[in-house]
């Protein structure tokens, strides 16, 4: 499912002009009868001119937003690959992220006080790796789609036996 959302959001980030999502989220998420995850809602997305978004008008739901987004500032598709971090971390977990709390604590936990979602231990070292990565406070500091997909394809390919997979009859990657 994680290589899916990253697939759907790097053919985003590579059209010409770049296409930024601005509210990618779990329930922005449909799943297949195949188990094949597709982004979709793309009401609030905006197409990338020159360096930052036509529009910075403040847009999403506080607790997958990126800190710049979230203080209103000027963003790009990075604020994208924040976003997929805390759905990672959701696929991880199983849990609501910053549940108990509201969008404005969250506005001022994430945007104005850098605080992250709690890791836990368990989570695999490589993924948890890219959670961090996606999460970081200055967005050039955070990967790619194409970077998150080259560090998951291993992974999965390494999973355990007993872990659910699903087949494919075409190589869809890139």
């Amino acid at each position: 499912m994680a290589l899916d959302v990253a697939r759907g959001m790097n053919y985003l980030h590579n059209c010409t002009p770049v296409i930024v999502h601005r509210d990618l989220k779990s329930p922005n998420l449909l799943v297949d009868k195949n188990w094949v995850v597709k982004v979709c809602d793309f009401g609030l997305s905006r197409i990338k001119h020159n360096t930052f978004l036509s529009s910075r008008s403040t847009a999403g739901t506080a607790e997958w937003m990126a800190p710049e987004v979230l203080r209103n500032e000027p963003s790009d598709e990075k604020c994208d690959v924040f976003s997929y971090g805390v759905i990672l971390w959701e696929l991880c977990t199983l849990l609501q992220p910053w549940e108990g709390m509201n969008p404005m604590q969250v506005v001022g936990a994430v945007g104005f006080q850098q605080r992250r979602l709690d890791i836990p231990g368990s989570v695999d070292p490589a993924v948890a790796e890219i959670i961090k990565r996606c999460w970081q406070t200055d967005p050039r500091l955070r990967p790619s789609f194409s970077e998150i997909m080259a560090v998951l394809r291993p992974l999965l390919k390494n999973m355990p036996a007993n872990q659910p997979t699903r087949k494919r009859t075409q190589q869809t990657d890139d």
